[in-house]
């Protein structure tokens, strides 16, 4: 299982890198392994300001739905707009091409909170 080390995690199993005052978010490779085949990646928050742990939208596999949680606080500026598409790239490259938002972060001390790679690594066993 792929868990980079340089991202840091939420308990809900999203990654966040931080790029100055940006957050890219997406879903870990854990994560996209338990939801299976991704058929669909849904956004509708883009301009947004939202707070930690608030949906900024779903995913859907060929079994689920799964909420998409704000891993911190701010405006969602960008959605990955190629994920209409191909959403199947969130199961092929996660920390890459599969990657969900960009958040301007309103309180970048929250990055803080998250998880690193090796507590991420203990959470999931």
């Amino acid at each position: 299982m792929n868990i980079p080390s340089e991202l840091k995690y939420t308990k809900d199993h999203e990654w966040v890198k931080v790029e100055g005052d940006t957050a890219i978010v997406g879903i870990t490779d854990f994560a996209q392994g338990e939801l299976g085949d991704i058929v669909y990646v849904e956004v509708e928050t883009e301009g947004d300001t939202l707070s930690k742990e608030a949906t900024f939208g779903t995913v859907e596999a060929v079994k689920t739905v799964s909420d998409l949680f704000m891993p911190i606080s701010g405006e969602v500026v960008e959605f990955n707009k190629a994920l209409e598409a191909n959403p199947e790239s969130v199961n092929n490259d996660p920390y890459g091409k599969g990657w969900m938002i960009k958040v301007k972060m309103s309180n970048a001390a929250e990055v803080n909170e998250l998880l690193s790679a090796d507590q991420y690594k203990a959470l999931i066993g």
